[in-house]
């Protein structure tokens, strides 16, 4: 079975709970993980990897944190074609439009998304979020 990357940006420490959390759910399910930041992958390195999970919080008007991870998914968004995603990131405010919209660019870059959405979580991830990203991580497994 081959590793799966968990690739992420986390401003508050939320979406890096998820991360953490998710990984731990592929972990449980049997899978190898490869669980960093974003700042410490380099783009090519998603093409060692045919199944990756990003986490990115939603930032000012519902839009990926523009500094490092928007730029960095911006460059592997042309190597995703045949992939299997998983996304997922924290939000403070607004309906989830960011992810909605991330979904389908990351799906109109030729990505499988699995679920076909995302899972978003409202702020720090309570015992029950926790277990959500946990679960998360065991079916993205499985996919």
């Amino acid at each position: 079975m081959s590793k799966v990357l968990v690739v992420f940006w986390s401003g508050t420490g939320n979406t890096e709970i998820m991360a953490e959390k998710i990984a731990e759910g592929l972990e449980n399910a049997g899978q190898e993980v490869d669980l960093r930041n974003v700042i410490d992958v380099d783009p090519s390195e998603i093409n060692d990897f045919s199944k990756i999970a990003f986490g990115c919080p939603s930032m000012a008007d519902e839009k990926l944190e523009e500094d490092e991870f928007a730029p960095f998914f911006e460059d592997v968004e042309g190597d995703l074609t045949g992939k299997k995603v998983a996304l997922f990131g924290s939000y403070g405010w607004g309906s989830g439009e960011w992810m909605e919209d991330w979904v389908e660019r990351t799906q109109d870059a030729g990505a499988e998304v699995f679920r076909g959405e995302g899972l978003i979580i409202n702020y720090t991830p309570d015992a029950d979020g926790e277990d959500q990203c946990v679960e998360f991580g065991e079916a993205f497994a499985a996919f």
